[in-house]
């Protein structure tokens, strides 16, 4: 009896020293998933949340910006002789130029036997004298591109901000059209009338 019982403590022994190997291997298991699975998915979690927020891509191009910054400013140090270069307007070269357009008054379509008209006074940004010299050139291509448009709204299309917006970006898409390979940058609005 005395060896039966040696031997059951004997497996039991075993049987708990195998028993305490396996929760070892557990608490391992979970020391993994708790210190290296957990942290990543806590990072793709909060890069997400950048993207989907746009701050990374805030991030991202101011790094861009800095790296192209870097590699065009080749002649650091050097001083530039731009002594009677100037083109006589008296404006601060390299900010954005504008230019503006003539007033336009169109009749707005729509089912009342009243007319309404828009009455639109705007300016575009463009980048440098050059662009402005070039946006000028094709001026009555963009006044017809804008008069065409203008002529086929409603006066519920300009209702609200968002239908402002829609008509600044309808205008920007147009004026970039006609002037290509110019690249108009925004459409100002300084006065919007509806009668």
């Amino acid at each position: 009896m005395a060896d039966q019982t040696d031997d059951t403590e004997t497996e039991n022994g075993a049987g708990e020293e195998a028993a305490a190997e396996g929760g070892g291997k557990k608490f391992n298991a979970k020391k993994i998933v708790l210190f290296a699975v957990v942290p990543l998915f806590l990072l793709i979690g909060a890069g997400g949340g950048l993207y989907f927020t746009g701050a990374l891509d805030k991030m991202l191009k101011k790094g861009e910006a800095t790296e192209e910054h870097a590699a065009a400013d080749d002649g650091h140090g050097k001083k530039a002789d731009a002594h009677g270069k100037d083109d006589g307007h008296g404006g601060v070269t390299g900010g954005p130029v504008f230019l503006e357009i003539p007033n336009m008054l169109v009749n707005l379509s729509g089912p009342d036997e009243q007319p309404r008209y828009l009455r639109l006074k705007v300016q575009l940004e463009v980048a440098n004298q050059t662009d402005m010299a070039a946006v000028q050139a094709v001026m009555p291509r963009v006044v017809d591109q804008f008069q065409t448009y203008l002529r086929e709204l409603r006066v519920k299309d300009l209702r609200g901000s968002a239908g402002i917006y829609r008509l600044q970006m309808e205008l920007l898409s147009r004026v970039n059209a006609a002037a290509y390979p110019v690249e108009v940058k925004d459409v100002l609005f300084q006065e919007i009338l509806i009668q």
